[in-house]
């Protein structure tokens, strides 16, 4: 059992609240414990953007029961690591199946930290203006559609039209577009079909894996990718693991499978 003393949550929180603000910044916060876990986010390596997936899974990699629940997968410590992750970027972006599905805020509510831009990727208008991702609470809103695709979005929400291939929007070109619009540092936090199609289109600086200790026995994979037929045609990024309460957040770095979307770095 894991019992977080009082005084030293509010000097994690403390801790945290310097953390974010040198992170976003891009420079070091020395060697801070949340350093050590989110130090990696400060830039991206590729170019100026930073484009980080998140997924909570069980032990058998399921991200929801077979009847598509998922509330909560993750406890305290995956759900806490999940809002800040949210504090540290400037939108957060989801799939209109989770959208729908679980009808997320996508607010931060359980750290310290501003609350992000909220992005759904929604190529057929499926989502109704009464989403809670749509709701007019003072933070910045966008909707990425299919050209020339559904009525207007409710007033206030910014409208991108990109063009489809097979009911499908390009990652790139949804990246592109919201670095277009200021919004460079990216979590793209579900579904399980959207995570993956940012990482089979080598869109990903990053990707955090929570794995909560329990097991479903059945349901939605975490990532739903393209299957492969011998174990070495795997991806293997390179891995730092972080221990959080009785849950574990595996730190994959894809940086080096990165394509260049953004102003690109200069070689050293």
């Amino acid at each position: 059992m894991n019992v977080t003393d009082p005084i030293s949550r509010q000097a994690d929180d403390l801790h945290w609240c310097d953390a974010l603000a040198a992170i976003r910044a891009g420079r070091p916060n020395g060697a801070s414990h949340w350093d050590s876990i989110f130090g990696p986010l400060r830039a991206g390596q590729v170019d100026d953007l930073l484009v980080v997936g998140q997924i909570g899974q069980s032990l058998d990699g399921r991200a929801a029961t077979a009847t598509g629940h998922s509330h909560y997968i993750n406890g305290t410590e995956g759900l806490d690591h999940l809002h800040r992750l949210r504090a540290l970027m400037d939108a957060v972006v989801v799939g209109v199946g989770t959208a729908l599905a679980d009808d997320p805020l996508l607010t931060v509510r359980r750290v310290a930290g501003p609350h992000p831009a909220r992005v759904v990727i929604d190529p057929n208008a499926r989502l109704a203006a009464t989403a809670r991702a749509f709701r007019d609470d003072g933070v910045r809103r966008l909707v990425i559609r299919a050209e020339g695709v559904g009525p207007p979005p409710p007033a206030g929400v910014e409208r991108i039209e990109l063009p489809a291939v097979q009911g499908r929007l390009d990652p790139c070109d949804i990246l592109r577009s919201l670095a277009a619009r200021s919004l460079r540092r990216i979590l793209v936090e579900g579904g399980p079909a959207t995570v993956a199609r940012f990482l089979e289109a080598r869109c990903l600086d990053r990707l955090h894996v929570v794995v909560a200790p329990i097991i479903l026995g059945g349901g939605r994979a975490s990532l739903d990718l393209a299957p492969i037929t011998r174990c070495e045609e795997a991806l293997r990024p390179h891995t730092v693991t972080h221990v959080l309460g009785n849950e574990v957040l595996f730190d994959c770095d894809l940086s080096a499978q990165r394509r260049p979307i953004g102003v690109a770095k200069k070689s050293m």
